[in-house]
C-alpha cells in the first residue's frame, strides 16, 4: 500500500510539473508572438520617399494578428501583404506633406493581375498630387513591368533584363495519372463550356475550353497593352511587336524601344533620388518602408472624427465550403454570420461584400447568397470582385445592387458539375482491398467510391445537377433583371474576364475595393463614415490552436517544395466530390 501511494504521488507530481511547464511554455509563447505584433508608431521624416518592393504575398486582406501567419517551422510569422493596406498607404502618402514620392523597387509581384491592376490605379491617383515615383529593377517579370511603367522614370539593371512576351494560360491534365492509380473521375455536367471537371477526364483542351481561354488570355493582354500604352506613350502595336520579338530581354533594346528611361545601377538610381529631393549628393536619403508606414500616423486631412455612420467590407477569399472555413476559404457558416451582422448593425449604411474565389460547394454558396439578399432588401450592397469571382464566387454575389470588377478579373463560369471518383480498380488491383456490403434498399450506397455509377445513378447525378443548374441560372437572372433564356446562353459555365461580363450584363462597371467603397456610400446617400471590416478576426489564443492543427500542413510543403501544389490539387478531389460550382481545377496565367 506504501508502494501505491508513493507511485501515485510521484505520478500525480510529474503530471502537475508538466502541466505547469506547458502553462508556462504557452503563455511563453503568447508572450512572445504578441510582443512580435506591438511595434511603436512610425514617425516619418521631413524629405521622406516611400519605398514599396512588393516582395510578400498581396491578398485582400493581411492580418497584423502574427498567429495568423505564424510559421512553426521557421519560428516567425510570414510576411503578407493586404491590398487594402497597401491602398491605404498610398493614397496616406499622397496626403502626406513629408512623402516627397515613391520608389518602386521591384523585380517581381507576388499578386493577380486584377489585384496588380488596382494598386496601378491608386499610384496612377498618387500622381495627382504632383509627387514623383520612380521605377528601378534589376530585372522585371511580366506582371511587375506592369505596374512599374506607371512611373514618371523607369530605369533597369545594366544586365537585367524585362520579361515581356504576351500572356500564357496553362491548365495541367490529371486523367493520366488516374489512369495510372485505378480511378476514374466520374463527372457529369451542366454547361457545355464547364471545363473544371476536365482535367480529370480529359487528357487535353476541349475546343469549348480552349475558345473560351483563348478569348480570356486576349482580352485580358488587349487590357493591359492598353493601360501600358498609356502610361509609356507607346502605341499598341509598338508593344505587341517587342512581346512578339521579345526585344525586351536585354537593356539596350528595351531602351531602344522605349520600355525604359535609363539604365542603372542602384547607386545611381539613389542619385537620381537626390536630385529630385534636392539635396546633397552624399547625404541619406529618408526612406520609409511598406511596414514601417504602415505605422505612421494617418494625416491630419484623412481623420475622421465624431463619425458613426460605417461602410462594412465583408471579405470573402478562397474555396466555397461549408461550415467555419478560414481566412483562405470561404466557410458559408462565417461569411453569412458576417453579412448578418452587418445587416443587423443600424450604424452600417451599407456593405461591400468583396470576392475572390473560383467557387465550391454549391450548397455553401446558395447558403451565402440568401444572405446577400437578405441585406440588399434592406441597404445597399455592392460586389467588388478582385482576381477571381466565378462560379460560385459569381453565384454568391449575383443578388448585390451593383457589380464592379476590374476588366481583368475572371468571372462568369455560370454552370455546374458533379463528380464522385470511381477508386474501383486503385482498391481491388493496387491495393488489394475489397468491399462488401449489406443495404436495405436499392440506392443506400449511392455515393460509393469503390464502385463505378449504375445508370440509374447517372441519371439521378444528372438530375440533380441540371436543377442546381437552373436554380444558378434563375437567381442570376432575378439579381441581374436578365432574362431566364440570356443568362443560360452566355452561362453554360463559360468563363469571361471582367471586360466581357460587362458587355453581357454581368458586371455594372469597372473599378477596384476603393471605388467600390464610393459607390456604397453613394448609393446609401452618405458623405462621412467609416469603413469597417468583417469577418471579425480570431482571438490570438483561438488562432494559435488553430494553428497548432495545421503543422501537417506546414510539414507536407517543407517535405515537397515545388511540387507541393500538385499535393494540394489530388488532396482536392475529396473537396471536389459531389456537387460543384466551381472554376477550372487549376489554371495558370503567366
Amino acid at each position: 500500500m506504501k508502494q501505491f501511494f508513493k507511485f501515485s504521488l510521484a505520478s500525480f507530481l510529474g503530471s502537475l510539473v508538466v502541466l505547469i511547464l506547458f502553462f508556462f511554455l504557452f503563455f511563453g509563447i503568447v508572450g512572445v508572438i504578441s510582443s512580435i505584433g506591438k511595434k511603436k508608431d512610425f514617425s516619418v521624416k521631413e524629405n521622406t520617399v516611400l519605398k514599396l518592393d512588393f516582395k510578400s504575398p498581396i491578398i485582400d486582406r493581411a492580418s497584423d494578428n502574427p498567429f495568423e501567419t505564424f510559421d512553426y517551422f521557421s519560428g516567425r510569422p510570414q510576411s503578407m501583404m493586404g491590398l487594402n493596406d497597401v491602398i491605404k498607404n498610398i493614397q496616406k502618402a499622397k496626403a502626406d506633406d513629408k512623402i516627397k514620392g515613391i520608389f518602386l523597387d521591384l523585380s517581381f509581384i507576388n499578386a493577380g493581375w486584377a489585384t496588380i491592376g488596382e494598386i496601378r490605379n491608386a499610384l496612377i491617383d498618387f500622381k495627382d498630387s504632383g509627387k514623383f515615383i520612380i521605377a528601378y529593377g534589376e530585372m522585371f517579370t511580366q506582371n511587375a513591368y506592369y505596374l512599374a511603367s506607371v512611373a514618371d522614370e523607369l530605369y533597369l539593371n545594366p544586365v537585367g533584363s524585362i520579361d515581356f512576351r504576351g500572356l500564357n494560360m496553362q491548365v495541367f491534365f490529371l486523367k493520366n495519372m488516374l489512369d495510372k492509380i485505378g480511378v476514374e473521375a466520374q463527372v457529369i455536367r451542366a454547361g457545355d463550356y464547364k471545363s473544371a471537371g476536365e482535367p480529370l477526364m480529359l487528357d487535353s483542351m476541349s475546343d469549348e475550353n480552349r475558345e473560351q481561354l483563348q478569348s480570356i488570355a486576349s482580352t485580358m493582354w488587349n487590357s493591359i497593352v492598353k493601360d501600358i500604352s498609356k502610361s509609356r506613350n507607346l502605341s499598341a502595336n509598338h508593344l505587341n511587336r517587342v512581346a512578339d520579338e521579345y526585344s525586351s530581354r536585354n537593356p539596350v533594346s528595351a531602351l531602344d524601344n522605349s520600355m525604359i528611361d535609363g539604365i542603372a545601377h542602384r547607386d545611381e538610381i539613389f542619385d537620381r533620388l537626390r536630385e529630385l529631393l534636392e539635396i546633397e549628393k552624399d547625404k541619406e536619403i529618408n526612406f520609409a518602408s511598406y511596414s514601417e508606414y504602415s505605422r505612421a500616423p494617418l494625416p491630419e486631412s484623412m481623420r475622421k472624427k465624431d463619425v458613426t455612420d460605417k461602410i462594412a467590407v465583408v471579405y470573402g477569399m478562397g474555396n466555397i465550403i461549408s461550415g467555419e472555413g478560414s481566412e483562405t476559404s470561404m466557410g458559408s457558416d462565417r461569411i453569412s454570420k458576417a453579412i448578418r451582422k452587418a445587416r443587423l448593425d443600424d450604424d452600417v449604411k451599407a456593405i461591400v461584400f468583396r470576392i475572390n474565389s473560383g467557387g465550391g460547394s454549391a450548397l455553401a454558396s446558395d447558403v451565402m447568397l440568401r444572405e446577400v439578399i437578405l441585406a440588399s432588401e434592406e441597404k445597399p450592397v455592392i460586389a467588388s470582385f478582385g482576381d477571381i469571382a466565378a462560379s460560385g464566387g459569381y453565384y454568391v454575389a449575383c443578388a448585390a445592387d451593383k457589380i464592379i470588377a476590374n476588366p481583368s478579373t475572371i468571372t462568369g463560369s455560370i454552370g455546374v458539375f458533379g463528380m464522385i471518383p470511381n477508386m474501383q480498380e486503385l482498391f481491388n488491383e493496387k491495393l488489394g482491398i475489397n468491399f462488401e456490403n449489406v443495404k436495405t434498399n436499392t440506392l443506400a450506397d449511392f455515393g460509393s467510391v469503390d464502385r463505378p455509377l449504375t445508370l440509374k445513378e447517372r441519371e439521378i447525378m444528372k438530375e440533380f445537377i441540371a436543377e442546381v443548374y437552373d436554380t444558378f441560372i434563375s437567381h442570376v437572372s432575378e439579381g441581374r433583371n436578365l432574362p431566364k433564356e440570356s443568362v443560360d446562353e452566355i452561362g453554360q459555365g463559360r468563363v469571361w474576364t471582367g471586360y466581357e461580363a460587362m458587355q453581357i450584363g454581368l458586371v455594372d462597371d469597372f473599378g477596384g475595393l476603393n471605388y467600390a467603397i464610393e459607390q456604397a456610400a453613394l448609393l446609401a446617400e452618405i458623405d462621412d463614415y467609416i469603413v469597417v471590416e468583417y469577418p471579425i478576426r480570431k482571438s490570438m489564443i483561438d488562432q494559435l490552436l488553430s494553428d497548432f492543427m495545421g503543422v501537417e500542413e506546414s510539414l507536407m510543403f517543407e517535405n515537397l517544395g515545388n511540387i507541393y501544389k500538385y499535393y494540394m490539387k489530388i488532396k482536392s478531389l475529396k473537396e471536389a466530390s459531389g456537387v460543384q460550382a466551381r472554376m477550372p481545377f487549376e489554371l495558370v496565367i503567366e
